[in-house]
């Protein structure tokens, strides 16, 4: 008689279930429709959507775009180094004193040279005129005749002689207190020990290792992007899952309520259920906050307000788990894809053209060189208050003698640095490998477990099933209904879990590979 009105309970009890929660479903439905802002403001994003809106606002991948930036002008820049160079150059200078070619005693004498030539002369002409007198060359008269007309021009002869010497004095002056100068000056590197060719060796393999940067960052990006992803989609399964144990230990809790009030069941079975209940509730408003994070995380990498409003397209499907290639990764693939080998390969490279460019510093370097030469004051047609000019063309050398091995000891760093470069990329290139393997070991195991898991959840459920049935007809206790419901609760997340999991090593294996896009 009990296990029957313990039956007919239940079965009343699953019928006002039924009837509360389908008039449940009815008022939600209402509010939805009438309270709730329209669906239009929720965004529905897919995996695809988030790449693209994580590739287009990454702020780390603009970073590289703008390094590419910088190594595309510099690479320019350094390609210039062939070309021959133009300067222009001038100035003014006002000096205190003006340079001068004669001294002062010399100044002087050019300034009286008429009054010394005439008073030499003055000094032996009459005794000349009075030895030709006295040989009878010339009559007494003829000597007197001759002695004033000296002494009548000998005054004007001093005063112009004395002219003459001062024209002479101020065409030696330089009058250079204020100087101008201006030149124009050309210079082509004919042969510069190889360190122009190994500059821009060096700026096309930088050019080259931002673009690669920038693939990097890309595969970093929607890796982040499609774990984050996936993330959020194991959450929102994870709260369904939650909800829907919620709901099973509360109509359990109900069910055992009625018994109790009927006297069929005790207060500790009532006690363990309401216990029960308490946790399904924590872990529903765990799985609720984690999943908000989760959402946040994933509008962070998309460039979204952390608040937005976002349901994936993946969420609240059913079956999450796509067709798993188990085909052996290619070692050679990722040897070839990787763009961490590709960075240290360029890295290495760069360093020996570094090491050329050292050498290059300490083997001679021949330059042309050409311009035109202006000054005022002028120089070239005596000194000329005017501008003057002068073209010039040369060969410039320059040949390094000693520096005490310098060079040597810089060029030994260098090749120890390239070395060293060359011991890194062989040590990354043992890595991947391993990488490669422990993915693929990934790939295997989680194919596994998601076997397994859908193996656990056919008996979980049958387990439930027949637990709920012998509860019904009073076989069973409440509390091996909810090591039941619990079972199930664990093969269901294991399901989630392996399925998630299946997901990100594949993600994990194209990442490896260096294939992600």
């Amino acid at each position: 008689m009990k296990k029957q009105r313990k039956k007919l309970l239940l079965r009343e009890a699953s019928k006002k279930d039924y009837y509360s929660r389908h008039m449940k479903k009815v008022l939600l439905f209402f509010l939805l429709t009438t309270v709730i802002p329209p669906a239009s403001a929720q965004q529905m994003l897919s995996l695809d959507s988030c790449r693209a809106m994580a590739l287009r606002n990454n702020k780390q991948l603009s970073v590289s775009r703008l390094k590419q930036e910088v190594a595309t002008n510099t690479r320019k820049a350094v390609r210039t180094k062939y070309l021959p160079k133009v300067d222009a150059i001038g100035g003014y200078e006002l000096l205190s004193k003006e340079i001068s070619l004669l001294n002062n005693q010399q100044k002087s004498s050019l300034d009286n040279i008429g009054t010394t030539v005439v008073t030499n002369a003055s000094a032996k002409l009459p005794e000349a005129i009075t030895n030709m007198a006295q040989q009878g060359l010339i009559t007494p008269q003829q000597a007197q005749a001759f002695g004033q007309m000296a002494n009548q021009f000998s005054g004007p002869m001093a005063e112009a002689l004395n002219g003459v010497g001062t024209e002479i004095r101020k065409a030696f002056r330089t009058n250079n207190r204020n100087m101008f100068g201006a030149a124009i000056m050309v210079q082509q590197p004919l042969y510069m020990g190889g360190a122009i060719t190994a500059a821009n060796r060096m700026a096309d393999l930088n050019e080259e290792l931002s673009t690669t940067s920038i693939k990097g960052t890309i595969q970093n990006t929607l890796y982040d992007v499609d774990n984050t992803y996936w993330l959020v989609v194991s959450l929102k399964q994870k709260n369904k899952l939650a909800n829907g144990f919620l709901e099973l230990i509360k109509k359990l809790d109900s069910d055992v309520q009625k018994m109790i009030e009927e006297g069929v069941a005790t207060r500790a079975d009532g006690l363990k259920v309401s216990v029960k209940v308490n946790e399904a509730e924590m872990a529903v408003t765990q799985a609720e906050d984690g999943l908000a994070l989760a959402k946040m995380l994933l509008c962070q990498q998309c460039g979204l307000p952390i608040d937005s409003n976002i349901t994936l397209e993946d969420e609240n499907k059913e079956e999450l788990t796509a067709v798993c290639d188990m085909t052996d990764g290619d070692i050679e693939t990722a040897l070839v894809n990787r763009y961490e080998l590709e960075m240290l390969g360029k890295a290495v490279d760069i360093s020996k053209e570094s090491t050329r460019l050292l050498r290059a510093a300490y083997l001679p370097q021949v330059a042309l060189t050409g311009g035109y030469l202006v000054t005022n004051p002028s120089v070239y047609n005596g000194f000329e208050h005017k501008f003057g000019g002068v073209w010039n063309i040369g060969i410039l050398i320059r040949v390094p003698v000693w520096s005490w091995q310098e060079g040597t000891y810089k060029i030994r760093a260098s090749k120890a640095a390239t070395n060293i470069a060359n011991m890194e990329l062989a040590e990354a290139t043992e890595l991947i490998e391993l990488q490669v393997n422990q993915s693929q070991f990934k790939m295997r195991e989680a194919n596994k477990k998601y076997g397994m898991s859908l193996k656990n959840v056919e008996k979980a459920e049958e387990n439930l099933r027949c637990a709920n049935l012998g509860f019904a007809e009073g076989v069973m206790t409440a509390t091996e209904v909810m090591e039941a419901q619990t079972a199930w609760l664990q093969a269901q997340t294991q399901k989630i879990d392996a399925e998630i999991d299946l997901r990100l090593s594949q993600i994990g294996m194209k990442k490896a590979l260096g294939v992600l896009q």
